[in-house]
């Protein structure tokens, strides 16, 4: 481990249902994000960036684990009513770095457990500021979801606090920079998942006005987009203001997909959530398709040898930020075989570089597998969105020319598919032992 006084800070910036195509570095046209293109014009772009799941909890769960969704013990969403189970205890990326010396802070959405034994604090974090649940009001903060009774979910540590009136985005990136400020003299890890441009569509109506020619979804969510980059430059700044930013290794990323989703409100209305976009990929937020887990990425350390303006072409997932990252501190990777993640900071360093996609990865989602190995990647009971029935049964997809998933080259490719198969049932045999420990542990 490199002296304290060296060590990184880390920062992972993470929002909620921003799509592939959400971003003008990833291709959207229609606003301006200067905060997160100053971030990819210092950093390197991660245009095969992978969630480890197409929905919220599990995708959390890996990012802060280092596991697969099964592995960590969070496999769907959870629920936002306080009794809920939530993540099981482990080790996270905050209690890593609390043991080597760092100041940790999470600021946004936990949606890890809502209840008290499953706080922010008891997983290694010394300071949170956000909600539990999935979902909030961006004004009330409040909890609506279905048939439930609304419940007022916003929380400073473990006491209930009320902000009404304050757009929850905007205070996230205020509470972030006031910790930089609080904690540059010695090594920090700040956590912000912001809950932008997730549902309800609620935006100031300055940003709002600023998209008025836009259909009446997208503009929301390009408000919400904007409003979330604004914030961020808040906490970027707050780096620059203390002379951390050139030592601080962030990481932006997004936990799923865009939602197709409709909203179900107070009085009972399905409103329709269609305004995130998957830039060209199929599916949506609860699908293994591309768009669902493919998301958009960035990571930066100037400092640590990561080069400004490039682009990693090779493949990554969320578990794969806690062993980079331990890697960045301990400056050797983690040699922990619970890890299922790989460290991908060498690769970061020389991104221009031929990098081979050998590593299979897989998901598993709602009765729905899939497995990508080099370019190949085979879907099982693949659905295009949060709801069956399953689009495609079984095929097998060429990303290489094939991003939208549009043509099965299962019969061009018959040994790579076979071996693809392989690969995915023993998957499903390690899940089955996760289950089956996870189970006797309990």
């Amino acid at each position: 481990m490199s002296d304290k006084t060296e060590s990184p800070n880390v920062v992972i910036l993470y929002s909620d249902d921003l799509g592939w195509g959400d971003l003008p570095s990833f291709g959207a046209h229609e606003l301006e994000t200067p905060s997160l293109d100053g971030l990819c014009n210092a950093g390197v772009r991660l245009p095969q960036w992978y969630s480890n799941s197409p929905v919220c909890s599990p995708s959390r769960a890996a990012l802060l684990t280092g596991r697969y969704p099964a592995h960590a013990g969070v496999e769907s969403i959870l629920g936002g009513e306080r009794g809920t189970p939530g993540l099981p205890a482990q080790e996270t990326l905050a209690s890593r770095l609390r043991e080597r010396g760092y100041r940790t802070g999470i600021f946004g959405k936990w949606h890890l457990g809502a209840g008290h034994d499953h706080s922010p604090l008891n997983f290694g974090f010394d300071e949170s500021f956000g909600f539990r649940a999935g979902c909030v009001d961006y004004y009330s903060h409040i909890y609506y979801w279905g048939e439930r009774n609304p419940v007022h979910d916003l929380w400073d540590g473990d006491e209930e606090v009320w902000d009404n009136g304050e757009y929850l985005t905007l205070t996230l990136g205020d509470r972030a920079a006031d910790f930089i400020s609080r904690n540059a003299e010695d090594p920090f890890f700040l956590y912000v998942p912001f809950n932008a441009p997730h549902y309800p569509l609620h935006a100031p109506q300055r940003y709002v006005e600023r998209f008025a020619h836009l259909p009446d979804d997208r503009r929301m969510v390009a408000a919400m987009i904007t409003a979330m980059d604004d914030a961020i430059g808040v906490i970027l700044d707050a780096l620059e203001a203390q002379g951390v930013r050139d030592n601080t290794l962030v990481f932006f990323s997004s936990d799923n997909g865009p939602s197709a989703e409709s909203r179900n409100w107070l009085n009972g209305e399905e409103t329709s959530y269609a305004g995130g976009s998957a830039g060209g990929l199929r599916g949506t937020k609860g699908s293994l398709f591309e768009g669902g887990i493919r998301v958009p990425a960035i990571v930066s350390w100037l400092d640590g040898g990561i080069p400004s303006g490039q682009e990693y072409r090779g493949v990554g997932a969320m578990m794969d930020v806690l062993p980079t990252i331990v890697h960045a501190v301990d400056e050797h990777p983690p040699a922990d075989p619970d890890i299922d993640g790989c460290s991908l900071l060498d690769r970061l360093r020389e991104p221009d570089r031929d990098h081979s996609n050998e590593r299979a990865l897989f998901w598993s989602h709602d009765g729905q597998w899939a497995v990508r190995k080099g370019d190949l990647k085979l879907v099982v009971s693949a659905q295009e969105g949060m709801t069956p029935p399953h689009s495609v049964d079984e095929a097998v997809f060429d990303l290489s020319t094939d991003v939208a998933e549009k043509c099965d080259v299962s019969r061009d490719h018959p040994h790579a598919t076979v071996e693809l198969k392989q690969h995915l049932e023993a998957f499903r045999a390690k899940n089955r032992e996760w289950h089956l420990a996870r189970a006797e542990s309990t």
